[in-house]
């Protein structure tokens, strides 16, 4: 595994750069002008966390083509996006737990996700790609059944910005070709997810350029692509796990029943 992580060594985070097995620490974020510490530390004594405390964390819905053709929706010209709340966010092998008044059904959805570098506003297409840090990977959790719940308001930012309801890691990979990428998911094992990234309706730097004209977007910010074919709900005590190759794996289990 190779990329920027945020770790915790006993209580406290840290800043680190991860290649292989060993972990340099830095003292702030690299967007932030993070300078490393000169101190290492074995990956297996790190704890990962999400790789990301972003000030926004927006989300995309109808970006792939295979799911608008099978689903029978309009090609967009625009992003169509929400806001997922930040308190969403947990990292690598943190527990999904719907909320304890919830018993509906809870959705994965593997995606790749945008981390924006450098503060964006108004960008065209090279800035907006220039403001690209790198990518990490998410499962954009869903209660679809509080989505549906009052017929005339869909009701995204409450369905998908519970607690816990937004994986990120393990890791923000940098220099990749995002064209190349394949996003997979897997629940309980089984693979259920096998899309390329190329299928985008919105291209990433299209994405960021698009959304800076409504919204600035931040160093940290992160944006979830969307997904595609293949999102279907978990049950309590399942592993869901999302791999992107040059990423790495991002694994979370479903809170068995008897704990929510």
């Amino acid at each position: 595994m190779t990329g920027w992580a945020r770790i915790a060594l006993g209580d406290t985070p840290h800043w680190g750069h991860i290649v292989n097995d060993r972990v340099a620490l830095y003292d702030a974020a690299p967007w932030d002008g993070g300078r490393a510490t000169g101190q290492q530390v074995a990956l297996a004594e790190a704890i990962l966390l999400a790789p990301i405390t972003p000030r926004n964390f927006i989300g995309l819905w109808n970006n792939f083509h295979a799911a608008a053709a099978k689903q029978g929706n309009a090609i967009p010209d625009v992003p169509l996006y929400f806001l997922k709340s930040t308190g969403s966010i947990i990292g690598p092998d943190a527990t999904i737990t719907p909320p304890a008044t919830y018993s509906g059904r809870v959705l994965y959805e593997g995606e790749l996700g945008i981390v924006i570098g450098t503060r964006c506003c108004n960008a065209d297409e090279s800035e907006a790609a220039a403001a690209i840090f790198g990518y990490t990977c998410i499962n954009d959790v869903t209660a679809l059944d509080l989505l549906t719940e009052d017929a005339s308001f869909p009701q995204w930012a409450r369905a998908k910005g519970c607690d816990g309801f937004g994986p990120v890691g393990p890791v923000i990979a940098t220099g990749l070709d995002w064209a190349s990428l394949t996003i997979r998911t897997r629940l309980a094992g089984r693979e259920r997810q096998n899309y390329p990234a190329a299928d985008m309706i919105l291209a990433p730097a299209r994405i960021v350029s698009l959304i800076s004209r409504e919204m600035t977007l931040h160093p940290g910010d992160l944006i979830a692509c969307g997904t595609s074919l293949g999102a279907l709900p978990m049950r309590p005590g399942q592993v869901v796990e999302v791999e992107i190759e040059g990423i790495g794996v991002l694994r979370n289990q479903m809170a068995p029943a008897a704990s929510h």
